[in-house]
């Protein structure tokens, strides 16, 4: 088997460690003889996503958004629309889910369009959402990392949440929903990065990547001894 991942703008986005979803990514397939390719889209290149199992969007602040928005929005905002409606795998974070959304208004009252691919918004709030946190998705997985967003995010129709938060912030802060999640693009405001410490969520994103493809896969099970003491000493300590 063969799992091809594009790693959008990793150059503009890759805000606390994101980065580290790709090697986790990466790692996991190795591990388990599933070879694996990741190729960076930097801003500026010219580049679709039809040939992609798997897409990764990382964290940015307000000043790489505009850029990597001005960059999608040239000629490569269908071809990512089309890849999040065929099926294929998406996983975004914080500054990239945003950017999946139909607007953000800003502090001053500015609403910036971006891309509408899926049906939400965020809008700045005065308090800073920070610090470790909990969540729980629709197939009971327990998620834990790091949030840091000023950014409240509503979720609108045919949009479900990825998780429902137990502990810390979430999407907004009020409606205790976290993420977001359409066919098999998942968002989230973890940080962390989110899926070291969170193995069973990397291997079910590499199970929804390959399933076009492939169908059905059943993943070989690895040791996961240093990823769940990750887990239990951030749970422990500052949960």
């Amino acid at each position: 088997m063969k799992l091809s991942i594009a790693h959008l703008y990793p150059d503009l986005l890759n805000l606390y460690g994101d980065s580290g979803n790709i090697l986790c990514l990466k790692k996991r397939c190795e591990w388990r003889g599933i070879e694996c390719q990741v190729t960076p889209l930097a801003s500026g290149a010219d580049f679709g996503f039809s040939k992609f199992d798997l897409i990764f969007i990382g964290g940015g602040q307000d000043r790489e958004q505009k850029l990597v928005l001005r960059d999608l929005n040239i000629k490569k905002r269908d071809s990512l629309y089309d890849a999040v409606e065929s099926g294929a795998a998406v996983l975004a974070v914080c500054g990239g889910y945003q950017l999946l959304g139909s607007s953000y208004e800003t502090a001053s009252g500015e609403r910036l369009e971006f891309t509408g691919i899926l049906d939400f918004y965020t809008c700045t709030g005065e308090k800073r959402m920070i610090g470790n946190y909990e969540f729980k998705t629709a197939e009971k997985l327990n998620i834990i990392g790091f949030e840091n967003h000023s950014g409240r995010t509503f979720l609108g129709s045919g949009v479900r949440p990825l998780g429902r938060v137990r502990r810390g912030f979430g999407n907004n802060g009020a409606d205790k929903t976290e993420g977001a999640r359409y066919k098999n693009t998942f968002c989230t405001y973890c940080h962390g990065p989110v899926l070291p410490k969170n193995p069973d969520f990397a291997d079910m994103l590499i199970k929804a990547a390959l399933a076009p493809e492939y169908g059905e896969v059943r993943l070989e099970p690895l040791d996961c001894s240093q990823e769940l003491a990750a887990r239990r000493q951030v749970r422990d300590l500052y949960i």
